[in-house]
């Protein structure tokens, strides 16, 4: 049965749509079916088929001959079967009988509230097709308008694709508007009720990774690789860079000719600051490295609890930190080692508290430095690379002795820091000078003084 005027109606919503040609079948066919269901209760025993290319929609209802109908449904009598279909030579009660089912009697009501399932169709259609086209994207950074500002979210629009950029995922320093465009990483793709929940990012490090991939030909092609990224979004951020080519200077290629390239960059992250770290295979050299600009003076490492101390000048140590500490923490982000930062000065102290004997400690628990020596223990520093478990299986160690313990550490680690601050704020070494006669009159005998205050006669 041709009826190429409903197929171009749904045909002219599924263009607006944007959905395949080879899609809108499969969807008048379900349409037709919800139809019947709505009309008659049951689409068990319908099939539909539709060519769109010829304009054509044949509704089938498979139903058995009967001499006295029950069910209308699936029922039908010879005398109705022969009526519709004329040219059947021999029917009879029992058998099989296919009816074809005209679509205008649906009529034009039902066909109105068709179009509401076939929108909704069209739109789960769309729904999937942005879902199976972002989700093999992500990673890729895309560029979207700001349509909408809430106080959580941005809503970018990129197509017929909405992506949602969460507080969380932006620079801080960034101030949006609508209608700006901004650039991003798609950082993940969700199937919801809603539609696609395309979350986008630009706090991400793999952000920071694609805008050096975008601006460094050198990146793209695999001759310089990435290791490492440490960020604090829109402040700063360190990268180690390694070049699988000697012949090229892995830090020089990112930063372009006269810094061309990272400019690029900076600009884009809202001028967060980039440092870029030279790979290198000794550890105290990368570790070195990382916490750049500050130098070390030096570095006790162990690789095995990837743990580091750095001892720098006394006046560097506050740049090897850097503000809130963000310096110290990017560097061991970036290495994956934890590093304490101290100053020379601090180190020293910090040593000959380590080194003290627990015996030596004011209110020790007598009884227990003697289990704590059995076993090796005889200093704060090995007391303290010590977990608890392994202490309270110490002889007479409990977890009450264990407390006073480590408060008697603490009072004596605490105690002797303010000793050492009170001793720099007083020094002892100091020489005060004594004042001299002749510039106090304090230090004058009194006859000497009145002699002094009495001009002499010249006789």
């Amino acid at each position: 049965m041709i009826n190429r005027d409903l197929i171009e109606i749904f045909s002219d919503l599924a263009r607006d749509k944007n959905v395949e040609r080879s899609e809108l079948g499969t969807i008048l066919e379900q349409l037709f079916l919800y139809i019947i269901e709505r009309t008659y209760g049951d689409a068990s025993n319908y099939s539909v088929i539709v060519n769109i290319d010829k304009g054509e929609i044949e509704i089938y209802a498979e139903k058995t001959v009967v001499k006295v109908v029950e069910d209308p449904l699936h029922q039908i009598t010879v005398e109705d079967a022969l009526l519709k279909e004329p040219d059947l030579e021999e029917i009879s009660p029992g058998d099989p009988f296919v009816e074809v089912i005209d679509p205008s009697v649906f009529g034009r009501r039902m066909i109105a509230h068709a179009k509401q399932f076939f929108s909704q169709r069209i739109q789960d259609i769309e729904r999937q097709y942005i879902y199976e086209d972002y989700s093999n994207r992500i990673g890729e950074i895309v560029i979207g308008e700001i349509r909408q500002i809430q106080r959580d979210n941005l809503f970018l629009n990129i197509g017929f694709a909405e992506l949602r950029l969460p507080k969380r995922e932006q620079i801080p320093s960034e101030n949006y508007r609508r209608k700006d465009t901004v650039r991003a990483v798609i950082k993940s793709v969700e199937n919801t009720s809603k539609g696609p929940d395309i979350v986008v990012s630009r706090s991400d490090n793999h952000f920071l990774y694609k805008l050096f991939e975008m601006e460094v030909p050198e990146i793209e092609d695999g001759l310089i690789e990435i290791q490492s990224i440490s960020r604090y979004p829109g402040v700063r951020s360190k990268i180690i860079v390694y070049s699988h080519d000697r012949r090229i200077d892995a830090v020089g290629a990112c930063v372009g000719m006269r810094g061309s390239r990272i400019q690029g960059i900076v600009r884009e992250l809202n001028n967060e600051k980039v440092d870029i770290v030279n790979y290198s295979e000794k550890t105290e050299v990368l570790i070195s490295r990382a916490l750049s600009p500050a130098k070390p003076m030096n570095l006790y490492i162990d690789d095995e609890r990837k743990y580091c101390e750095a001892i720098f000048k006394d006046d560097e140590l506050d740049l090897a930190i850097g503000r809130g500490g963000m310096n110290i923490k990017l560097a061991s982000q970036l290495i994956e080692f934890r590093i304490d930062a101290f100053g020379e000065k601090e180190y020293e102290q910090r040593k000959i508290e380590q080194n003290t004997l627990l015996v030596e400690i004011p209110n020790f628990p007598k009884r227990a430095v003697k289990s704590l020596q059995e076993e090796g223990i005889n200093t704060i520093s090995e007391f303290q690379t010590k977990n608890e478990d392994s202490l309270l299986e110490v002889k007479g160690i409990t977890e009450n002795v264990l407390e006073k313990i480590y408060d008697s550490i603490q009072n004596f680690i605490e105690k002797k820091r303010m000793d050492d601050e009170a001793d720099d704020d007083n020094p002892d070494d100091i020489d005060v000078p004594k004042p001299e006669a002749a510039e106090d009159d304090s230090a004058i005998k009194p006859d000497e003084k009145e002699k002094t205050l009495i001009p002499q006669s010249k006789e």
